[in-house]
């Protein structure tokens, strides 16, 4: 990849570089949005998962903020087709009998099966409506702000960025402090971590493998930190990450607020939402009876079909709505800052609300899965730090990234790979005991990307699905690996007919055949996930597993989460030996590593063994006395 200039007199190619990179990545998200646009029929345009059509209006409500909550259904509640439409995605819903209508953007805040809710701060006008995936523009354009900001920055600002871009010496740490007492139970390399970061004068890194509780001593960081008396500004580039976060931040005794938007939030976590807060404030009540209004005029103007001038009326009326929505914003902003400013901590992602947190810096900057955030979209929480942390993995999934010539421009590289790469072990600390994963499922990781260092902890290293009893021993459930290779089987992939990706039909088949056999074994559907690297191969097997309890994801998906039992598909299966984007093996080793108990991967070693790492993977296999081929599962 192209590495960034980082001599002082080049300060203004480094910041022109990622404003390339930021122009590539936006004409990737239009091209991809206009071909999905294109595909008008109801067929084409669902089967990308990123859009869903003839869809009705069934109920209406005024949400947390006055923001209006819309409920689509298609006809008479008819069941979605699979899609990738979730709680917090942007969309955009349009009328989809008007070709040119621009459409008006939202949120998902709600999902069912034959339901999804859309926050919107406007109402859309048509009878059925399409509601497509959207890019966040607003995103690019903080983006662009923050590194502008970073070009002419003074003070601690320009300290840290010259120290970011290497043109300035990171301070080495201080003598770390001895005398923590710690909140939470924490193992050596964790208490170590923290040590590290607090003592930290400008950037601290902590390395978290997976299992290792990254996020864990990440909130005991934080609350250190606080303790201190220090403000601190807590992010990560997914919602789902901060929400990772928050769940552990709120056992302590800290005051911490949430911010974003409400629909992108776990729902168990809102009432620490700036929203919700301000909700609860006993200055709303006048707030609150000019949201009553809002409804009334917007369910007035719903009213209104006919008669003279009935478009002028119905127009009025949502104009005077917006117009009351207007004044609640403002009575609401007093409040808000109020919020703010009481905060030890404040958590958010690292598209930072400008708008909302204003001006303010703070003590500590903390970035969770750093990794997952590019360069351009880490500037804003750098620019409000006295010190920063990163905390990630650099060895799992990189920041997603949709063109091609960014990522060969080094879009997919992170602020944490670079700062590694070049301060090594004097700029971050690894937490070395895992407690996720049976020991024979993380070692060949462990050797492959994390020099041997991780050690199983003892609660973890032997366990096994049959440590349950209720759970039939069997040679599924007896050991902790599995390959089963598919090779001279004729398990070919396919491309889909509409789209780039791949799916394996006769290997979907495999995977619903030994979910029913360790079903019949006695484990609960809740305990397994499937993990394909492509989306085709997902949606094909989400259509054949119905309503299992099955949980089905590409590797992207999956990120930061765990099972019991892990199926991995590996898809790729050709004459020409190409395996595409399984060549970046992080991606591989977030997939193995999601496993705690079984991990079971299914692939045709003559199409994979074409790259030394699968090669290296499968006499592992071998080794562990876990490899078969396929027709010895074939009945």
């Amino acid at each position: 990849m192209k590495r960034l200039q980082t001599l002082p007199n080049q300060l203004d190619a480094y910041f022109d570089e990622l404003e390339i990179w930021l122009d590539l990545e936006g004409v990737a998200e239009r091209e991809r949005m206009m071909r999905r646009r294109m595909l008008r029929s109801l067929k084409d345009a669902e089967r990308t998962g990123e859009a869903l059509l003839n869809l009705q209006i069934h109920e209406h409500q005024t949400g947390l903020a006055g923001r209006i909550l819309i409920d689509f259904v298609k006809g008479a509640r008819h069941e979605f087709p699979a899609n990738r439409l979730k709680v917090g995605s942007p969309v955009v819903i349009t009328d989809q009998n008007l070709e040119a209508d621009r459409g008006i953007s939202g949120v998902v805040s709600a999902k069912r099966k034959d339901l999804i809710q859309i926050a919107v701060e406007h109402w859309p006008e048509g009878d059925r409506f399409r509601i497509d995936l959207s890019p966040d523009e607003s995103t690019r354009r903080r983006q662009l702000a923050a590194m502008a900001k970073a070009k002419m920055a003074k003070g601690r600002a320009k300290q840290l960025r010259d120290s970011i871009i290497g043109v300035r010496d990171l301070r080495r740490q201080s003598e770390n402090n001895d005398d923590i007492i710690f909140k939470t139970q924490l193992n050596a390399s964790q208490k170590d971590a923290v040590a590290f970061a607090l003592a930290s004068p400008d950037v601290a890194i902590i390395h978290g493998p997976p299992g290792t509780g990254k996020t864990t001593t990440l909130a005991e960081l934080i609350f250190q930190a606080v303790k201190d008396g220090q403000r601190v500004l807590a992010c990560a580039p997914s919602n789902t990450a901060v929400d990772n976060l928050l769940e552990k931040l709120i056992p302590f005794p800290i005051d911490v607020v949430r911010v974003g938007h409400p629909a992108r939030v776990f729902s168990e976590l809102r009432n620490y939402t700036l929203d919700e807060i301000v909700e609860r404030d006993p200055s709303t009540k006048i707030i609150l009876e000019m949201r009553r209004e809002v409804q009334h005029l917007v369910r007035d103007a719903q009213k209104i079909s006919r008669g003279k001038d009935w478009r002028r009326r119905k127009r009025e009326y949502f104009t005077e709505a917006g117009l009351l929505r207007g004044q609640i914003k403002s009575l609401e902003k007093s409040i808000v800052r109020n919020v703010l400013q009481s905060a030890n901590v404040i958590c958010t992602t690292t598209t930072i609300d400008d708008d909302l947190i204003g001006s303010d810096e703070f003590d500590m900057v903390v970035v969770d899965e750093a990794c997952q955030a590019t360069i351009p979209g880490t500037w804003q929480a750098i620019l409000r730090a006295e010190k920063l942390v990163f905390a990630g993995d650099h060895q799992q999934l990189p920041p997603t990234v949709l063109s091609k010539e960014a990522i060969s421009r080094g879009m997919q590289r992170s602020i944490l790979e670079d700062l590694i790469e070049r301060e090594g072990n004097s700029v971050f600390r690894r937490l070395t005991i895992q407690y996720r994963m049976n020991e024979q499922i993380v070692d060949f990781p462990n050797r492959y990307f994390y020099d041997s260092e991780l050690v199983s902890d003892p609660g973890v290293s032997n366990h096994l699905l049959t440590d349950n009893p209720h759970i039939t021993v069997d040679h599924l459930t007896n050991r902790p690996l599995l390959f089963i290779d598919t090779a001279g089987a004729d398990f070919s992939e396919e491309k889909e007919v509409e789209g780039e990706s791949k799916f394996n039909a006769k290997e979907a088949n495999f995977v619903v055949q030994l979910i029913d056999q360790l079903r019949d074994a006695g484990v609960i559907g809740e305990q397994i996930a499937v993990i394909a690297p492509y989306s085709a191969q997902v949606r094909r097997l989400r259509d054949q597993l119905g309503n299992r309890e099955i949980e089905v994801d590409t590797v992207d998906g999956f990120q930061g989460r765990e099972k019991d039992v892990v199926i991995l598909t590996m898809v790729r299966s050709n004459l020409e030996q190409e395996i595409g984007f399984l060549a970046d093996l992080r991606r591989t080793n977030v997939a193995v590593t999601r496993a705690r108990k079984k991990l079971i991967v299914i692939g045709d070693s003559a199409t994979l063994s074409s790259n030394p790492f699968y090669s290296e993977l499968f006499e592992y296999f071998e080794n562990q006395t876990s490899y078969s081929s396929i027709w010895e599962h074939l009945s």
